[in-house]
């Protein structure tokens, strides 16, 4: 079968239907409904079968999207060789994800990448854990992050590579009492108001686990998604809240203290679909943004 009648019906399960698909990759239903057929008529069997408004795959669809990636990558490995006889990976790596990751990796990445042919498009989202592996379908490398371990939630069948664990610190007023401690535990803080993140976003499982610890729950004046913001308001003195370490710049306002007793820290992971991850231009980026997180926790770059 035609490799893009493959893709077509990977794409189909990941987006739920010929409109998203569309929209996604910047061609029309119509003609994605005539290469749909198509791709019936070669088959023999029916591919996808209605569902609600859209269409969700056949047992044989099923069986043919799973060959997407193995074929894609395949070709994928042929044109990485192919990269190494001319000499230097090249093309543009679409890199998607975690803003405050993104932040405090990309920056040494392109240094790193120095003047080589690889070009980046990038765009940072904010997403709930579970949900940075349906990016991958729109970019060859997202960073995620999770609480839980060095795989988030849903990306298990990706290509998965860490870039760094950070600590996530309790950021206090300057002028709060708690200021003055070296380290903080769940009993110290668990009575304190706090800044916290929209539920089912990773820095709340820390804050589930400080309940848990102290068997009362904390009281949230607000949730709010983004860090700078966050780190505004403890400045203020509207509550505490966690700031990564190595990811939130230094300020007076406030001060970062470690936090004990919990699990507190977070893996900031690249995610990348199998068949992407095969090009020598996303092995390059991936290993580029995994030397900068090296060089962020003080290791040698090798």
């Amino acid at each position: 079968m035609d490799i893009r009648h493959l893709e077509l019906l990977r794409d189909l399960r990941e987006r739920g239907s010929l409109a998203a698909v569309a929209a996604a990759t910047h061609r029309t239903p119509s003609a994605l409904s005539q290469q749909l057929r198509t791709a019936q008529r070669a088959a023999g069997v029916p591919l996808v079968e209605p569902d609600g408004r859209g269409l969700r795959l056949t047992e044989a669809g099923e069986l043919l999207a799973d060959g997407a990636d193995d074929v894609a990558s395949a070709l994928a490995r042929v044109e990485a060789r192919l990269d190494e006889h001319r000499g230097t990976p090249n093309g543009t790596v679409r890199v998607a994800g975690l803003p405050s990751g993104l932040t405090a990796l990309l920056p040494g990445a392109l240094t790193l990448l120095g003047d080589s042919e690889v070009q980046l498009e990038v765009d940072d989202r904010d997403l709930a854990e579970q949900d940075y592996a349906a990016a991958v379908a729109d970019a060859d490398i997202v960073v995620a992050h999770s609480l839980l371990g060095e795989v988030p939630v849903g990306s298990e069948g990706l290509h998965s590579t860490v870039l760094v664990r950070e600590p996530l610190d309790v950021a206090v007023p300057p002028d709060h009492p708690l200021a003055r401690r070296a380290e903080l535990r769940p009993r110290d803080v668990v009575d304190e108001a706090w800044i916290a993140v929209p539920e089912h976003y990773p820095f709340d499982t820390v804050l589930q686990r400080i309940e848990s610890s102290c068997a009362r729950p904390l009281r949230r004046r607000m949730r709010v998604r983004d860090n700078q913001l966050v780190a505004a308001l403890v400045a203020h003195g509207e509550g505490l809240a966690l700031l990564p370490r190595y990811t939130t710049r230094s300020a007076d306002e406030f001060v970062l203290l470690p936090l004990t007793g919990v699990p507190s820290a977070r893996w900031i992971v690249a995610l990348s679909r199998p068949d992407r991850a095969e090009r020598a231009a996303v092995r390059l980026v991936t290993r580029q943004l995994a030397r900068a997180g090296a060089a962020l926790m003080g290791e040698r770059i090798t």
